[in-house]
């Protein structure tokens, strides 16, 4: 049985919203692990906040950064307005007519990362099976983020977070054979350590985040092509 699921996320953009909100859409530098809970939903059908919550506090992540990539940012505008919180469209008030909204969203270009995902075998099992047969597309952070080969990377029994990084091969463009290489790395690690962030899924629909807390660290790995 194996107690961990790999994924490769890499794409032309990535978005990982960490506290964007309304006009300002940002992305954090590696994938969050609400993002990364809304790709395991999408592949097992789930749309119920139970569902994504549960999924979301029986799994942790480690995500390695083998190709950070550029951050990128679009400026755009919406016309014909956008919806209210009353429900309406927003309208100007002088010439009542629907406000043109400017947008600034933020990208990863050329990005990839390795995501490891440590839970009950069980849960791993079914997870790499709806991976393969996804009942829904799945996409990088943001629905226009669409990946360039499947994200389902193989399964494995690995001790922790940590040595599960460490033993998989180098993705990124730059593959030097038969050398070392250290990357960073973001580890999810018990509550009080690290860096608070809020990206546990609480209730989705209402956007409600628990905390999560990780850490960084310097992952070594042979370079190698990745099979």
């Amino acid at each position: 049985m194996s107690n961990t699921l790999y994924l490769i996320l890499e794409g032309p953009f990535q978005a990982w919203g960490e506290t964007g909100r309304w006009v300002v859409r940002d992305t954090a530098s590696e994938p969050t692990k609400s993002g990364v809970i809304g790709l395991l939903g999408c592949a097992l059908g789930i749309h119920d906040d139970d569902g994504l919550a549960d999924l979301s506090l029986n799994l942790k992540m480690g995500v390695r950064c083998d190709q950070p990539g550029t951050r990128w940012e679009d400026y755009q505008t919406i016309h014909n307005g956008v919806w209210a919180a009353d429900r309406k469209i927003k309208v100007n008030a002088t010439s009542k007519k629907p406000e043109t909204v400017v947008s600034w969203r933020y990208y990863l270009a050329d990005a990839a990362f390795l995501v490891a995902l440590q839970g009950n075998e069980d849960l791993i099992e079914k997870l790499a099976e709806a991976l393969q047969k996804p009942k829904w597309p799945y996409y990088l952070g943001r629905r226009c983020c669409t990946p360039t080969r499947p994200v389902f990377a193989g399964i494995k029994d690995c001790k922790d977070l940590v040595d599960a990084l460490e033993n998989y091969p180098f993705i990124g463009i730059e593959k030097e054979k038969n050398s070392e290489r250290r990357v960073r790395g973001v580890l999810e690690v018990e509550a009080g350590k690290g860096v608070r962030k809020r990206d546990n899924v609480g209730n989705n629909s209402l956007r409600r985040y628990l905390p999560r807390y990780t850490m960084e660290a310097e992952i070594e790995i042979k370079v190698k092509e990745a099979t």
